[in-house]
């Protein structure tokens, strides 16, 4: 499923920062990320979030699963989209790679089914762990959106990763996949999600400021830029006067 083709949305987003300049060693994405970065650059005309005073962001933590096709396209579309447009500290995201998964403890050891087999169980994995060895939501994120908006949530992971992220190692990330540590991490996704209150009945499953309903969902969906924007107490960004019109809703049900 090819959603989007990343380096032409981010030229698309970000018009004006597809070329690197002259002693700039950063790529595009991360030129807004701090003022150091942005002055090496040469960017701070174009980042609105080193001009604009903050206040407490708006948190969205995300439960999906790597090949439901709804969460593709909300993480695509919607989410990513949104984090591009908007300064740096509007929102706070927390990705929870799990989704309609069911686990349970075989002879000590976790084992993981997951609504779209096999392969959905390792792109969960594969995502969880990159989180886990970049750290860094600026790192990880594009490279998820990379991976989600191909044609593999799978088997693009390098090819995602020396075009955001070059400096994390694929080894250590395919060594945490094949471990121990694979396993734990998805444990933990599998606890973060069954404590959901209420419980989950779909993905992709959006909390906002830590609460879950019906319209705040069905808002998030259809124009997450536009549902940020009004939640965001602080000075309203340039990106919050044109806001996207509203899309029908999709969920991958239980």
């Amino acid at each position: 499923m090819a959603l989007a083709v990343p380096l032409a949305l981010l030229a698309l987003l970000a018009p004006g920062l597809g070329a690197t300049l002259p002693g700039c060693d950063y790529p595009a994405h991360l030129w807004c990320s701090s003022r150091d970065i942005a002055v090496a650059c040469q960017a701070e005309r174009r980042c609105a979030n080193l001009s604009h005073p903050t206040d407490t962001p708006v948190e969205l933590s995300l439960y999906y699963e790597s090949m439901c096709p709804a969460c593709r396209g909300f993480m695509v579309e919607q989410l990513f989209t949104t984090w591009l447009l908007l300064p740096i500290n509007t929102m706070s995201i927390t990705l929870v790679p799990y989704g309609n998964a069911q686990e349970k403890e075989v002879g000590g050891k976790w084992q993981f089914k997951c609504q779209h087999g096999s392969e959905e169980c390792l792109g969960n994995m594969i995502q969880a762990c990159l989180m886990h060895e970049a750290q860094n939501f600026t790192v990880y994120f594009p490279v998820i959106f990379c991976m989600e908006s191909g044609t593999s949530a799978t088997k693009n992971l390098e090819a995602c990763l020396q075009v955001y992220a070059p400096q994390l190692d694929a080894g250590r990330i395919a060594a945490c996949v094949q471990g121990e540590l694979g396993t734990e991490l998805m444990h933990r996704n599998a606890q973060l999600t069954e404590a959901l209150d209420p419980p989950h009945q779909y993905v992709p499953w959006i909390v906002i400021n830590g609460k879950h309903t019906d319209e705040l969902q069905a808002q998030a969906q259809s124009s997450l830029l536009r549902l940020v924007c009004q939640l965001y107490q602080g000075e309203k960004p340039e990106a919050c006067q044109n806001t996207a019109a509203p899309k029908p809703r999709a969920v991958c049900e239980r």
